[in-house]
Formats: C-alpha cells, sequence, structure tokens
C-alpha cells in the first residue's frame, strides 16, 4: 500500500452539515465527503484490492467506491485531515494479517508438578474424613 500514491487519488466533497447548529450551519459547507475509487488506485496491489473488497464489501458501493463522510468539526480543514486519517486507518486494519498461533504443549515438569498437587489435594481431604470402624 502506497499512501502517497493513495493520497492524490482522493476525491473530496464539501457538503453542508446536518443537524443543529443556528445560522451558521445553513451558510457552511464543513462537513467533508471523500470518495476512493479501490479498483482503478496505482497505489494498492491486485491482492491488496481484493482483500479490501473483500473485507470492506459492507462498506463500498456497487462500482467499488469506498465512501466516507466526516462532520465532526466546524473546520473544513480539521474535517479533511480527520476523514484522510479514518480511511488511511480502514486501509490499514483490512490489510492486517494476524500471526497464526502455535500449538503449544505443557512441559513434563508443570505435568508432573500439577498432578502432585492434585494427589496432595486428594490426601489432605480423604484425611479429613470420619475413621471406617
Amino acid at each position: 500500500m502506497n499512501t502517497a500514491v493513495i493520497l492524490n487519488e482522493l476525491k473530496f466533497k464539501a457538503v453542508r452539515s446536518s443537524g443543529a447548529g443556528g445560522q451558521h450551519v445553513n451558510k457552511v459547507a464543513s462537513k467533508i465527503e471523500l470518495s476512493f475509487d479501490i479498483m482503478s488506485s496505482a497505489g494498492l496491489t491486485d491482492d491488496e484490492k481484493l482483500i479490501i473488497t473483500q473485507k470492506l464489501s459492507s462498506r463500498i458501493t456497487k462500482s467499488d467506491v469506498l465512501l466516507l463522510q466526516c462532520g465532526d468539526s466546524r473546520s473544513q480543514h480539521r474535517n479533511k485531515e480527520l476523514v484522510i486519517k479514518r480511511l488511511l486507518d480502514i486501509l490499514k486494519a483490512s490489510l492486517y494479517v494476524p500471526k497464526k498461533r502455535k500449538a503449544t504443549k505443557p512441559s513434563k515438569t508443570s505435568i508432573k508438578k500439577r498432578l502432585e498437587n492434585k494427589q496432595k489435594q486428594a490426601t489432605k481431604k480423604v484425611n479429613r474424613r470420619k475413621p471406617l470402624l
């Protein structure tokens, strides 16, 4: 994944934010909509494109475009920074491959200690019983 190339391929659109905010919200387009075309990206390899489209299938459109919005801040520039960071985090998370777990066995000494401890507990419980007549 080449982030410099991906950043040049992003398309931004400023939109009016929804919700409460008084007169200011009605005249300022501070919300940012980011669109990233996954399949036509030169910053991703073919394998990465396939993995991203599979893992993010619920978040992308039918034409393989990832759409993100950010209206958290009142500043358009801040929203742009936030949405870029969010996109890069999503892409990195989808490309992350967890390490395979190696199966391990307990050591012989730990098995021996466990069985000895178990035997000790059993004898302790037996000694607490009432004697048989």
